[in-house]
């Protein structure tokens, strides 16, 4: 079977060079032209897990609550905040933003109603006058400041608490067809996992699917435009103010902006950096260029397939074109290396012959490499993550398209290359292998010394692994993203938001003494002893305390409005006594975490209320609140805080991203527990959501799916190394050091403070590939030159001088490469350069000093070679 495959490879491709390179060459041209369709997707969508309950909830309150997506613009004048040299330009730049397309509304310091300055009475709110504004002529600036900055509605939201910043809130238009798809594919979805769908229902799903994604991808090019037109709004208003833009909209953008920077030009570099290093390696021009070309085609045409199947690349996956880089490139050094040693060999030999049998030699080990590194990147798969699940396909299709490549391009490059001017390679050309088999050789005991202290220094260091990360540490501190986000943070309230949705014990139920707000005028008065006294869970409105002189006129018409409607008015349980109470206990402890900046419900409308009054607020009142509030103060004051559809109350919470001690898990454990415990809830009525909420889910998520499936990917690859090597001691001592440099890199991470989040998590698998990827061929080549002499340690320092060649080469090359990543603004890329360095660093020592030891020390082969 080899032999047939070995001739047609040889009569296809050896034979018949330029055709070979006329078809890759026609290939590679023609996926370059799909290289346009390549889109990046930072969307909240693509990083959500699927299947996640608490994204089904997410949605649900976004669409009841009516959410709206928003960019912020933090102002801070040069002059004082409610001076003319700072409102005249705030009003310019408001209308300005006003005007784009995309924008529903926009909400500065001036289109705010204001209740305190000088204070307005329950019935100014209730009445259909408008209520005073910045606009208004002659109103006291310095009243309105203190309100501003004092007010539990505006304070830390709207004006900071020392009055020198405010924020612009840009409202972006709802996307009806958006979330129409969105609500159709997820109901789909639901359905097809708990009792399957019908042929019509199948196909249904698959053009909803189509056709969101062709819409998100308007929706996210579209919301990167209208940022980018924000920020040029901004940018003409520098001279009057200190401006930042935030919000999860410029986020993304920016995400992209800066992955799609750091594929260009780092991976420019990083090519750049390659050629001068194998130039310097090698000293001849066909040894550089010919592992550029092969790298250079394989990534064409895996970007052209990703365009041509609109197969979008994240924040994640895009690093799968630097990983198939490192892949491309080892199997081509590896190649040559070995054909140069042929070479060496045989000078004068026949070329075809040569370059043949150093296909025949390298076929095996790079085939069980690339199922090896395969193996350990379908473990992404399982993540529940679509951004990692596609990096894992991702990198499974350019494997095997770098490996189709590298037996394509670079022997018939060998072929038609022109001979040129003599050069032969004696293999003697001094490199650091030769001290490492030194090493291995005479200070063996000191290498299992290091080896163990590195176990238990690993052993710590993932102790320390965190599973969480600060959104925040993804940017460096000299970007506007950056600064943005820590002004939210600490003058307007925070950055990430958290609601914790309530639910009555019984919404269908109405609360006893409110079935009829009418028939409270006709009750008699309440006994002194009256168990529906206002103290009490509810409450019977009596008709003296209503009409009688001492109540004030200002609840004459809402009364009357009660008392004259035809249907029977029934307030919420949260605009009860009760409900007030427990909405105000729960307000109270959210704002206590130091975690947490602005906490936003009713209980906040309460409090406003009850200065209105000057007085502790009632049962009348609260019920006032809920029914005759104006249109505009109801959506400002009630709808984002209490759904009338469902009875339920929103406590909305903005979460402290600079914050260093945050941890999400431990912050959203205490929180439900100090809900359902002290405060008294049971837990069907709690429910957490918010990104936050999905964050963090995520990450526990990534955690327990990649950590624990590194288990079975080292048991999948110990059966591999079974078959290759036919020895259970030589497969166990082949996969040690694999197993060690994957802890190291992971011990690192903790050492370091590394956390371990959406962006590293993929790191592991590629410490997995890389590692297994020398190993292999270390043992592989082991095991051919063994026979020779039958002597452990001469077969060793023949294996450094030859394979160990290879190895160093690929190493060096990207590391020196890789390093060119530490000058990225994006944090996340600065981290997988240094890891992948660390990476291939602790896979070459692992693979040159710790495994040659353990073989001549455990001597796994018999007397003929055999494993």
């Amino acid at each position: 079977m080899i032999d047939i495959f070995t001739f047609a490879y040889d009569w296809l491709v050896l034979r018949r060079p330029w055709l070979a390179l006329l078809l890759v060459a026609l290939l590679v041209g023609g996926f370059a032209t799909q290289l346009d369709k390549i889109k990046l997707d930072a969307s909240a969508d693509s990083l959500m897990l699927q299947g996640d309950p608490s994204l089904e909830l997410y949605r649900q309150v976004i669409d009841e609550f009516s959410t709206e997506d928003f960019v912020l613009i933090t102002w801070q004048p040069h002059a004082p905040l409610l001076s003319p040299e700072s409102l005249r330009p705030l009003r310019r730049m408001a209308d300005e933003l006003r005007a784009l397309d995309g924008v529903s509304s926009v909400v500065t310091v001036l289109d705010v109603p204001l209740l305190e300055s000088p204070p307005v009475r329950l019935s100014d709110i209730t009445g259909k006058d408008p209520l005073p504004s910045l606009d208004q002529p002659g109103i006291d600036l310095d009243l309105v400041l203190q309100e501003l900055t004092t007010s539990p509605i505006y304070a830390d939201l709207l004006v900071s608490r020392d009055g020198l910043v405010s924020a612009v809130q840009i409202n972006l238009k709802y996307d009806e067809f958006y979330y129409d798809l969105l609500s159709t594919r997820e109901s789909l979805r639901i359905r097809r996992n708990r009792e399957g769908l019908s042929v019509d229902e199948q196909r249904e799903l698959s053009e909803v699917e189509v056709a969101f994604k062709a819409h998100s991808a308007v929706a996210l090019a579209r919301d990167s435009l209208l940022v980018e037109q924000v920020r040029a709004i901004a940018a003409r208003y520098n001279d009057h103010a200190r401006l930042f833009v935030g919000g999860v909209p410029m986020i993304a953008a920016d995400m992209v902006s800066f992955v799609r920077s750091d594929l260009v030009v780092f991976g420019s570099a990083i090519l750049g950096v390659m050629l001068v290093v194998l130039a310097i390696i090698f000293r001849r021009a066909r040894w550089v260029v010919i592992p550029l070309v092969t790298c250079g085609a394989t990534t064409v045409i895996m970007l052209g397939m990703l365009g041509a199947l609109d197969w979008r690349m994240t924040v994640i996956s895009s690093n799968f074109v630097a990983v198939l880089l490192i892949i491309t490139l080892a199997i081509t050094i590896h190649l040559i290396v070995r054909y140069r040693e042929l070479h060496a060999a045989d000078p004068d030999g026949d070329l075809h012959e040569r370059v043949l049998l150093t296909m025949q030699l390298m076929a095996v080990p790079c085939i069980y490499t690339g199922i090896t590194t395969i193996v350990a990147f379908v473990s992404l798969v399982v993540s529940g993550l679509q951004p990692v699940i596609d990096f894992g396909w991702m990198m499974t299709a350019g494997i095997v398209v770098a490996m189709l490549m590298s037996f394509m391009l670079v022997p018939c490059l060998m072929l038609v290359w022109p001979k040129g001017k003599p050069h032969h390679h004696t293999g003697s050309d001094p490199v650091l292998t030769a001290h490492f088999s030194r090493l291995a050789d005479h200070h063996g005991r000191a290498i299992l010394v290091v080896s163990a202290l590195l176990v238990i220094l690993t052993v710590v260091g993932i102790s320390r692994l965190q599973v969480e990360n600060r959104f925040i540490d993804y940017f460096r501190e000299s970007t506007e993203i950056y600064q943005g986000m820590e002004l939210l943070d600490s003058q307007l309230g925070g950055t990430i938001p958290l609601d914790i949705i309530l639910s009555p014990l019984n919404v269908d139920t109405p609360l006893p003494g409110l079935e009829n707000m009418a028939s409270a005028v006709d009750a008699p008065p309440v006994a002194d002893d009256d168990p529906f006294a206002e103290d009490s869970e509810s409450f019977v409105v009596p008709a003296g305390d209503l009409a009688g002189d001492d109540w004030d006129d200002e609840f004459d018409s809402d009364v009357d409005e009660f008392a004259g409607t035809e249907e029977a008015f029934v307030p919420s349980y949260w605009f009860s006594l009760e409900g007030m109470r427990e909405l105000d206990a729960v307000h109270h402890y959210l704002d206590s975490l130091p975690e947490t900046g602005k906490v936003l419900s009713l209980s906040t409308v309460f409090s406003v209320v009850k200065g209105l009054l000057g007085e502790d607020i009632g049962g009348v009142e609260l019920a006032i609140v809920q029914k005759s509030l104006p249109e505009d103060m109801k959506t400002l004051m009630v709808s984002p805080y209490f759904s009338e559809n469902t009875g339920q109350a929103r406590l909305t919470v903005r979460v402290k991203e600079t914050s260093k001690d945050l941890r999400r898990a431990e912050l959203l454990h205490t929180v439900h527990a100090q809900l359902v415990g002290p405060l008294g809830f049971e837990p069907e009525q709690v429910q957490l959501t918010g990104m936050l909420v999905l964050y963090n889910n995520v990450l526990q998520s990534l955690y327990r799916s990649q950590i624990l499936t590194l288990g079975a990917v080292f048991l999948a690859i110990l059966f591999m190394f079974l078959v290759l090597f036919r020895s259970l001691p030589l497969a166990l001592i082949t996969l040690a050091p694999n197993l060690l440099a994957a802890g190291m890199v992971l011990g690192m991470m903790g050492l370091a403070g590394i956390p371990l989040d959406i962006m590293t998590i993929t790191i592991a698998s590629i410490v997995v590939g890389i590692g297994v990827d020398d190993c292999i061929h270390y043992v592989h080549r082991y095991l051919r030159e063994f026979p020779v002499d039958r002597d452990y340690r001469a077969t060793m320092y023949r294996c450094h001088n030859s394979i160990g060649r290879a190895m160093y080469y690929t190493t060096v090359t990207i590391v020196i490469g890789f390093f060119t990543l530490i000058l990225s603004n994006f944090n996340p890329s600065v981290h997988f350069g240094l890891l992948t360095v660390l990476a291939m660093v602790a896979a070459v020592l692992g693979a040159l000093l710790l495994l040659p030891r353990l073989i001549i020390l455990f001597k796994p082969l018999g007397p003929e070679g055999n494993a």
